[in-house]
């Protein structure tokens, strides 16, 4: 009998795609178990598992109006400044030309050793209606591939994180999938500080950028609600070395007047007591006062909102329309036309 809590490999379980798997739980000699699976392009089909034939059979499927058969995903590696290879999933229509115009939204986080894999979610799936290409970063800060993977991102090497997602930008050209004036970047909270972050930095290679909720003074992040909670990752201005690093990403701080913006729409809600309103209000007012060229440079509030867990479906669909519209109409792509 083997030791309690102790395991050994049984056999590989082949997924129907490139996407994501959850679950598996249930009692000690159980005949069975159940785990979702999801992709970019599927929504969570629940799959039971037969443990002695290893045999999956669907259980249950969602009805949606999505038809993931006219999507495909697939994987690549990108290299990143330092030599780092690290995974994006990209998702588009069947049969979609490599012709270096397609309409891209890159995602990324990259923070907190929380995960980016490929699951379904709304806004990638009616971008993809749009006819868009949707692409995820599984960049470093993330907790894709452990501990080292998550501190290569945090303190002194965050700069790692906006290398990263900049050599997916990079990629998405060099592959001649998508050009600046068709790329368009989002990231919420954490990932909205990764927005801010790489547009200072490398403004002429996005044709649109959202930051949503994002944490955009770095200095005095930690001053305001449960920003202390965050110095794990990004430590704090009262450290004179952590100081020197996060004044030199701080997307509030490091807007270049003189330097021409791609077309920015910030985000985030009058009730937010996660990251305060007042980092997008900052970074939106400087960024409107600073010469950064005519593309617009707005802010929407929501209000009677939060940071976004439980925010009622119809502000939500508010909020991604909005979202979406204003990145369609930046890169020129139609927006459909209401049944």
């Amino acid at each position: 009998m083997r030791p309690f809590g102790a395991s050994r490999f049984e056999r590989e379980l082949a997924l129907p795609g490139i996407g994501t798997a959850t679950g598996f739980g249930g009692r000690s000699g159980a005949a069975e178990t159940f785990y979702s699976y999801t992709s970019l392009v599927t929504p969570a089909d629940i799959y039971r598992l037969d443990l002695a034939s290893g045999r999956s059979t669907l259980f249950k499927r969602p009805r949606t109006a999505f038809d993931p058969a006219r999507y495909e995903t697939r994987r690549a590696f990108v290299t990143s400044r330092d030599g780092t290879r690290f995974p994006i999933f990209i998702a588009q229509r069947r049969g979609a030309p490599r012709d270096a115009d397609q309409p891209v939204l890159l995602t990324g986080y990259g923070g907190f050793n929380v995960p980016t894999t490929p699951s379904f979610n709304i806004s990638a799936a009616t971008w993809l209606e749009m006819g868009g290409t949707w692409v995820a970063a599984s960049i470093r800060g993330g907790g894709e591939y452990g501990r080292a993977w998550h501190e290569a991102g945090t303190l002194l090497k965050k700069q790692n994180v906006f290398d990263d997602f900049i050599a997916a930008a990079e990629w998405l050209q060099a592959e001649r999938i998508t050009r600046p004036q068709r790329l368009a970047i989002t990231g919420g909270s954490n990932g909205g500080l990764l927005v801010g972050a790489v547009v200072n930095q490398r403004p002429e290679l996005f044709g649109a950028a959202v930051p949503a909720v994002g944490v955009m003074d770095m200095l005095r992040f930690h001053r305001f609600t449960i920003g202390w909670a965050w110095a794990s990752d990004y430590g704090t201005a009262d450290d004179p070395a952590q100081f020197r690093v996060l004044r030199a990403y701080s997307p509030l701080h490091n807007l270049q007047a003189g330097r021409r913006y791609p077309p920015i729409l910030v985000t985030t809600a009058d009730h937010d007591d996660r990251v305060v309103p007042a980092h997008s209000f900052k970074y939106a007012a400087t960024l409107q006062a600073t010469d950064t060229g005519p593309a617009p440079k707005l802010i929407r509030i929501d209000s009677d909102a939060g940071h976004g867990a439980g925010k009622p479906t119809a502000k939500v669909i508010a909020e991604r329309s909005d979202m979406l519209a204003f990145v369609a109409h930046a890169l020129g792509v139609a927006v459909p036309a209401r049944p």
